[in-house]
């Protein structure tokens, strides 16, 4: 079985939630920016490269709101040889700077500011809703939950 660490932002301000729109080998939906970790990369520095790569933003990193994982079958997969076993660290964020701009040259096409009454209209990657879910369960005592 393959492994991918990857690591988003979870990014809501004023009402709207900061997506990036994913878009590869014919596949496409909207989730959170971010992405694989490189090399010996610390999970908070990916975070934050990857947000300002999909989004032109750059971000600080709050705290970690949970760690969700997806098993990808190989017949579901777009590349590969075996089963994927994607463990995705999942942080609440906040832009300290930078103007939205869309990646180049990367596997997204587009960022948007979306309102959060609007995102279930959205194709969207079940990552999304995994966030919402951990924003909107996020216990009191600050311990983050496991999806």
């Amino acid at each position: 079985m393959d492994i991918r660490i990857a690591a988003y932002g979870v990014i809501i301000d004023d009402g709207r939630m900061l997506l990036s729109h994913w878009n590869a080998n014919g596949r496409s939906g909207w989730t959170l920016p971010g992405g694989g970790l490189e090399g010996d990369e610390h999970p908070v520095d990916a975070a934050v490269r990857e947000i300002r790569e999909e989004t032109g933003y750059d971000a600080a990193i709050d705290r970690l709101l949970g760690i969700d994982r997806s098993i990808i079958p190989l017949a579901h997969r777009i590349a590969g040889d075996d089963d994927l076993y994607a463990l995705r660290i999942v942080y609440r964020a906040h832009v300290t700077g930078g103007r939205l701009q869309h990646e180049i040259d990367g596997s997204s096409d587009e960022a948007r500011w979306v309102r959060l009454d609007e995102i279930d209209r959205l194709r969207r990657v079940s990552l999304v809703d995994v966030a919402l879910r951990l924003e909107r369960d996020e216990p009191a005592d600050g311990v983050p939950a496991e999806v």
